[in-house]
């Protein structure tokens, strides 16, 4: 059964919402979010490319129009439930960030309720930042890791939402 708050609608990812996402393009800094052509993925397998992980990690967020407007992976570890997400580029910096991000997470809450629920943001990041402190992740730990382009710095940001966290 979907998940929805504030108009927003998680589905399971398909073909054709993984396809669209490939197609989706940043401005820089945020270039770097971007994604292989849907051929090159689906080839080699990579994340949704992969029909297996599409179907166990990955899903589609639809907006009250049943447009897609982002995605989700639910990334298991012992313990916690690593989110890795996106939104369409058209609609990042609009206000309805919090709310997008609030679904994402209420989802993995409603999956695995004995989990903890973390992500990982580039430190300079800070239109993310501020989306996730205020829908409800705290801040928790800052390190480098590993990335295509090097080491870069990042946030661990762990969702909280009972503790309403300032916004920056």
């Amino acid at each position: 059964m979907p998940a929805s708050i504030s108009n927003f609608r998680i589905v399971p990812m398909d073909e054709y919402h993984a396809a669209a996402i490939c197609e989706w393009h940043y401005d820089p800094p945020y270039d770097i979010y971007g994604w292989l052509p849907w051929d090159q993925m689906k080839a080699l397998e990579v994340e949704f490319g992969n029909a297996t992980l599409r179907q166990e990690q990955y899903v589609a967020i639809l907006d009250e129009e049943n447009t897609l407007t982002g995605f989700a992976q639910y990334f298991p570890m012992i313990g916690v439930t690593r989110l890795g997400l996106g939104m369409h580029p058209e609609r990042c910096g609009q206000g309805r960030g919090s709310d997008f991000v609030r679904v994402i997470a209420e989802e993995a809450r409603r999956r695995n309720p004995q989990n903890e629920i973390d992500l990982e943001v580039l430190t300079w990041n800070g239109r993310a930042i501020r989306a996730y402190e205020a829908a409800g992740f705290e801040l928790t730990d800052t390190y480098e890791r590993q990335t295509p382009d090097g080491k870069k710095p990042f946030h661990c940001m762990v969702y909280r939402p009972q503790q309403q966290t300032r916004t920056r």
